[in-house]
């Protein structure tokens, strides 16, 4: 059976969170306050959206912000974990999940020559306008209470799950790769065979221990590794695939 590699995107594959990298487009890299004083807690995707129509109104281009973006660092052995898997799509399939959008991740990932290695990206869908502006949406609605408004990772692992078993395509194995608070949530749905990965350092490391410690029932039950470097990844992703 295939191996399924789930990737959260920012500070994950990408060292840095691409939503902020995009503000280096702006002369002095700064919004004004009033565009900053516009976020509502939970509510990121809209504020991004007013970002990104602030900056059509001061005229930077798609094609600008799509050439700062593919500037935005990877992060440490990642580009040859995601080479790895590009490489073994007979054994591999991979998907990225992530709460940024659509076109950041695939202006990136098709700028360092590695979209091959992603089968989907599930993302908040980003176009561009008749103006020449990108416009943002919410990936879909949910009734989770854990999760942003905009995206329930457990929600699109679990459905993607499906939808590739109605297809006749069981995982012998899960990884899910992360570092935030909104991928503990996919992260506890895994099953024992499976492997939760959280970055070393960040939130979600800190949120899995914290169960662990709790003895909670909620606790994951896929196997943790923590990993910083996508060396450390690819390691595990290599002993999986001989064994």
């Amino acid at each position: 059976m295939k191996l399924l590699m789930v990737f959260d995107f920012d500070h994950t594959v990408v060292d840095d969170n691409s939503d902020i990298w995009v503000l280096n487009c702006l002369p002095d890299q700064t919004l004004p306050a009033s565009v900053k004083a516009s976020y509502r807690d939970g509510h990121w995707t809209e504020y991004m959206g007013r970002v990104m129509a602030y900056m059509g109104d001061q005229g930077i281009s798609p094609d600008r912000i799509r050439g700062v973006m593919e500037t935005i660092p990877f992060t440490p052995g990642m580009r040859d974990l995601l080479t790895f898997i590009a490489e073994s799509k007979s054994a591999v399939d991979c998907i990225v999940v992530s709460d940024s959008n659509t076109l950041f991740i695939d202006w990136v990932l098709k700028g360092a020559g590695l979209r091959a290695a992603v089968d989907r990206v599930f993302s908040n869908p980003a176009s561009i306008n008749e103006s020449g502006h990108l416009e943002l949406q919410h990936h879909h609605s949910h009734n989770c209470h854990k999760c942003p408004v905009n995206m329930c990772k457990r929600k699109v692992l679990e459905g993607y799950l499906s939808e590739r078993a109605e297809a006749g395509v069981e995982y012998g194995r899960v990884f899910y790769v992360g570092d935030g608070g909104n991928d503990l949530c996919p992260s506890l749905c895994l099953r024992g065979q499976d492997a939760v990965m959280p970055r070393k350092g960040f939130t979600l490391e800190k949120l899995l221990a914290r169960l662990k410690a709790q003895k909670a029932d909620s606790s994951a039950a896929a196997k943790v590794v923590v990993w910083s470097s996508g060396t450390e990844i690819l390691q595990q992703l290599k002993q999986c695939l001989q064994s």
